[in-house]
Order: C-alpha cells, then sequence, then structure tokens
C-alpha cells in the first residue's frame, strides 16, 4: 500500500485527506493519505525518515513550508526562488522538495477562465507573506508587465521586488484603490476577508470592468471581495480552486497518476466547508 500525508502544526483543520482519498477511489488505487500533526522541532526528523515511516512523500503546510526547502532537495528552479515547499516525495533514496502553489493559482484560473491571458497584462496583488510569493512568481512567469504588490508593511513588498525583479511594483497599502485602474488581475492573498478574521475593506470603484478577481481564502467560499466584484459584474474565481489545483501533482509524485478536478470532487469539499453549499 502506498501511503501519503500532510504535515503541519496544527493539522486538523486540513481538507488534504479528503481530496487525495477522493482521487484514490477515483482511481481504484489502493493507497492511503492522512493527517500528521509535526512539531516545528520534529520536522527534520520526520523528513529524514519518511522512508521508515512507509510513505511515499507528505504535502507541507504552515509554519513548515520555508524550514522544509531547507531540509530537502529542491527539485527545480521555481522552489529554489521561492524557498519553500509543499510538497515533498522520494526518488532513488533522496528526499525532493517542490512547490505547487503556484500552478495551483493558474491552473484555477485557467478552468475558471478558460481565455484569460495575462501576457502583457498588470496585476495587483494585495498581501506579500508567504502565499503571495507563489503567487506573484507564477503571474510573472504568465508573462504579466507588471504587478503591484500591497501590503501594509512596504519594506515586505519591497523584498518581493529585489527577489522578482523590477515587474514587481510595491505599494502602501493606504494606496491600493489608486492600483485598480488598468488592472487585468486582482488577487487577494491576505487572511483578510477569512472566516474568524477582519474583513478587507477595499473600493473596487476604479477596478477595470475588464478585471477578474480572486482570492485564495476559500472559507467562506465566496468571501466578501468575491460578492462585491461579481456585484459588479467582474468575473471572480473563488479560493478552493487553487487548494484543489495545488494537490494535483503531489498525487501524481506518489500515486503515479494525473488526477483531474472534477465538479464532483470541488463539490465534495465546498459541502465540507460550507455544508449549504448548492452548485
Amino acid at each position: 500500500m502506498i501511503r501519503a500525508c500532510v504535515i503541519g502544526w496544527p493539522i486538523a483543520h486540513s481538507r488534504s485527506p479528503l481530496i487525495h482519498g477522493y482521487w484514490l477511489n477515483q482511481h481504484g488505487i489502493e493507497g492511503r493519505y492522512e493527517r500528521r500533526p509535526v512539531a516545528p522541532q520534529d520536522l527534520a526528523q520526520f523528513l529524514r525518515t519518511l522512508a521508515e515511516h512507509g510513505f511515499a512523500g507528505c504535502n507541507v503546510t504552515l509554519p513548515h513550508k520555508e524550514t522544509a526547502c531547507r531540509l530537502v532537495a529542491p527539485a527545480d528552479a521555481t522552489t529554489e526562488r521561492l524557498g519553500a515547499v509543499n510538497t515533498v516525495y522520494l526518488r532513488e533514496g533522496k528526499t525532493w522538495g517542490t512547490n505547487t502553489d503556484g500552478e495551483g493559482f493558474i491552473n484555477s484560473l485557467r478552468q475558471s477562465v478558460p481565455g484569460i491571458r495575462l501576457e502583457n497584462a498588470r496585476a495587483v496583488v494585495l498581501g506579500a507573506g508567504g502565499a503571495s510569493l507563489a503567487v506573484v512568481n507564477a503571474i510573472i512567469e504568465q508573462g504579466a508587465a507588471e504587478v503591484a504588490v500591497v501590503n501594509r508593511t512596504l519594506e515586505k513588498a519591497e523584498q518581493l521586488r529585489r527577489r522578482f525583479g523590477a515587474r514587481v511594483r510595491p505599494v502602501a497599502w493606504d494606496d491600493a484603490a489608486s492600483q485598480l485602474g488598468e488592472c487585468r488581475l486582482l488577487v487577494n492573498t491576505t487572511s483578510l476577508g477569512m472566516k474568524g478574521h477582519d474583513p478587507l475593506n477595499l473600493d473596487l470603484a476604479k477596478l477595470d470592468e475588464r478585471a477578474v478577481v480572486t482570492d485564495i481564502v476559500y472559507t467562506p467560499l465566496r468571501t466578501a471581495l468575491l460578492e462585491e466584484a461579481a456585484r459588479r459584474g467582474h468575473v471572480v474565481v473563488e479560493g478552493l480552486g487553487m487548494l484543489l489545483h495545488q494537490a494535483v501533482r503531489g498525487f501524481s509524485l506518489w500515486f503515479g497518476v494525473m488526477p483531474k478536478v472534477t465538479p464532483e470532487l470541488h463539490d465534495l469539499v465546498a459541502r465540507d466547508i460550507d455544508p449549504d453549499f448548492r452548485r
């Protein structure tokens, strides 16, 4: 039996077992995917002994992503550039780490907005934390002309400019609304608007009418930002899609099958988040 897991501290909230369990059943694979709570001081030992624990690999979530990148071999240039790992796998006795958050973000966008093109476009990203790194990098890799990174602490946004280059434009939080003209993609990567967190207050009056609006928050399924954008007539993309799509490559690395993100899977996880969900 092939086994994989998700590690974090805490980890009880993770919906990854629901996602991977669906794919295991769908493809008739004799495997198991489980949650494993791993304290920060135990991370190095756990990753060193993955095979001894019987695991083919694991997903990595908060607060371990950056530390894990220093403990395993980065599998690709994107992972090295981000300095964070969310997927670990074993090959020929070596422990590798990769980051699938960026492709999860882009593939979710493409599934929801098939004709979206970011080449030479302008994007605005709210937040400069860990989640923002993968999103900003992915947008730049799609050929965007400029990514305005808006953050309460301007220095953190400036760090992204130093990391990714001149196409990143650091912007102070109070200037967010002024950046929305000619914006083709608006992304919230902060926890503002998440259930149990402060609301995200942003005036969308100047937002380009062609802009797609997305939020990586998925609790609630549709945040107040997305509700407001939809009322204004914008195409909106919910955060659950990124969660589902970032899981695809890990499943393939561990279980040898490339799964698909289907409406059935989306609705299964959506109902776990909100029992009243109806498509």
